[in-house]
């Protein structure tokens, strides 16, 4: 007799039709023989999906070329199935759940044709932690099936963790015909099941990541009283030895990124990665709020990635650990054989072929390597991975670190007066836009916790959740928000940000331990300048002071944006998010 799991992937194949039904067991072996497959056999749009890079300067390293219509998430075509549409909140695109799944089922029916079903077992979390969830995914794709395999913890483990249980996350995933106006990814909630199709692109195919982590596992959270967070993950240790873990939620083109790998300026200082995207945040049995990283990888925006930016980063990208590395839509040197993009080190080679296969020509104004092209590699290739990282219970939290990106108005670090002044200050973090994301820059989009792409239900039973999590804690975590982009008179960043973000790390690890000063301002506490690590930084004391400044009038017409924003959750917006509104608003 069939497990539920059998039965249900069965079901699936009776729909997709494929030629074979392929378990992935997540060994080496196996994943040398997809790779070989998808240079030899499979084909996207005539290319063949994998390709051999230098295997003398990157090692492991292979090259994908996605769909040209299919290079980032599709928010819009990004769907939450709630029964209920006033659950899935103004945040959420809604489709009702029955037709959802009737056009998804006409969509799929024989869509694997041809094609290799490939099964893909894995856990978000150690297996052996009482965090974690065990999962499943479908798809008809080696690309999908070697990128899961490095983004999670894959194998047969995870089919002892299921047995003959139904409670496990499902996932359906088919590129289908790469047709845009056929490309859907669908979330049931209340069923933990997500449903892709028509797309090949990281966070719409590789269903482990942004669709079960965030979307689905926020609603898990909510229901089970846990956090699923856009969040890194990294321990901060001091010259004594001492580790402070912290977690910090920051929107793309942040420094994310960067901040969990960073290489310390400070001597004596040294930063140790557990995360750089997410983290499932549970009271502990001590009444602590501990974090675990429920990925095992690294996917990562390649443009802006160099040894100077994130030095860390390409020592993990070039290690001879993990099998196998695989970048994304770069450029290719085509005299060197290595992937290429903007910002990497050394100059412009001379023969370039673009992320679209052709000929590069540095003339015609256009991008060689796509501006959100990407690297997928594992979290063990990373020299400063903390010890920690497999630990079933996960780390313990002494900061939430909440940033946005704005050039006027946010101090460069501010500690919230308390657990519900943090959630408030939370859910009135914004970032300005860049040009590549709108074609308009410097506009102001409200993105609560980094969350607001992410949030599989309501975000104002959101900051109900955030204010509950609190209540359980004995000790909560101080909250922070952090801004590294605010400009002089020039329009210049005043602060240099990277490896000196460490000295407001430095401040944000001594307050949370009692051992550092602060001045009270109507937004929160900010340092005493006397209490930062400010010396070697060549900043003139007029711009040190305006990292620091409030401008009241600016702050009124903040409070009227952040007024429209909460408004928009109308009753689910929790009266606790008005009380510190109304707060602010008698400060100022």
């Amino acid at each position: 007799m069939s497990t539920p799991l059998e039965k249900w992937v069965n079901e699936q194949a009776k729909l997709t039709k494929p030629d074979k039904v392929y378990w992935c067991d997540g060994s080496d072996e196996e994943a040398r023989r997809l790779i070989e497959i998808g240079i030899k056999e499979e084909k996207i749009s005539g290319n063949p999906v994998f390709h051999e890079l230098n295997q003398k300067i990157w090692p492991n390293a292979y090259y994908h070329r996605s769909h040209p219509t299919d290079v980032a998430r599709t928010e819009h075509l990004t769907y939450v199935c709630h029964p209920d549409k006033d659950v899935a909140g103004p945040n959420n695109n809604w489709m009702e759940p029955s037709k959802a799944k009737n056009m998804m089922t006409k969509l799929s029916d024989g869509c694997m044709k041809g094609k290799t079903m490939y099964v893909l077992p894995y856990t978000m979390g150690h297996p052996d932690s009482p965090y974690a969830k065990a999962c499943i995914q479908i798809t008809d794709v080696s690309y999908v099936a070697i990128s899961m395999r490095i983004m999670t913890r894959m194998g047969k483990k995870a089919i002892e963790r299921i047995g003959n249980s139904t409670d496990f996350v499902k996932g359906f995933h088919s590129i289908g015909d790469l047709d845009p106006n056929k490309r859907f990814i669908m979330h049931f909630p209340d069923e933990h099941l997500v449903w892709s199709i028509g797309s090949g692109y990281g966070g719409n195919a590789l269903l482990g990541k942004k669709c079960f982590s965030l979307r689905i596992a926020s609603w898990l959270g909510y229901q089970e009283g846990w956090l699923a967070e856009h969040m890194v993950i990294l321990g901060i240790q001091d010259p004594k030895g001492n580790v402070t873990y912290v977690t910090a939620a920051m929107p793309s083109a942040c420094g994310k990124t960067n901040l969990a790998m960073l290489e310390s300026t400070l001597p004596g200082y040294k930063v140790w990665t557990i995360g750089d995207d997410i983290a499932w945040l549970n009271v502990g049995p001590d009444g602590r709020l501990y974090a675990i990283n429920p990925e095992a990888g690294l996917f990562g925006v390649a443009p802006g990635t160099s040894m100077k930016t994130n030095p860390n980063m390409m020592r993990t990208l070039k290690a001879d650990k993990f099998y196998p590395t695989l970048f994304t839509n770069t450029a290719l040197n085509t005299d060197t054989n290595e992937p290429w993009w903007d910002g990497i080190d050394g100059p412009v080679p001379e023969n370039l072929t673009d992320w679209q296969g052709n000929p590069w020509d540095v003339s015609k104004n256009s991008k060689a390597s796509h501006p959100n092209a990407r690297f997928t590699v594992s979290v063990y290739n990373a020299p400063a991975l903390s010890k920690e990282f497999d630990n079933p219970r996960g780390v313990p939290i002494s900061a939430i670190i909440l940033g946005g990106k704005r050039t006027h108005l946010i101090p460069l670090v501010t500690e919230a007066f308390d657990w519900q002044n943090g959630v408030f200050l939370g859910a009135r973090t914004g970032s300005e836009t860049t040009a590549a994301a709108t074609h308009k820059e410097g506009v102001l989009r409200r993105d609560p916790m980094a969350m607001l792409p992410f949030c599989g239900y309501n975000m104002g039973d959101y900051f109900k959740h955030w204010l509950s999590i609190g209540k359980k804690l004995k000790n909560p975590p101080k909250i922070y928000s952090v801004n590294w982009f605010r400009t002089d008179d020039n329009g210049k960043f005043i602060w240099p940000g990277f490896g000196d973000n460490i000295r407001v790390l430095k401040w944000i690890i001594d307050r949370s331990a009692g051992n550092a000063g602060a001045k009270e301002t109507p937004i929160g506490m900010v340092p005493d300048i006397k209490d930062m690590a400010l010396e070697g930084l060549d900043i003139p004391k007029k711009n040190i002071e305006k990292l620091f400044e409030i401008n009241h009038c600016e702050w009124k017409k903040e409070l009227q944006d952040i007024e429209k924003f909460i408004t928009q959750f109308g009753k689910h917006t929790p009266p606790e998010i008005w009380q510190e509104y109304d707060k602010l608003s008698k400060k100022l």
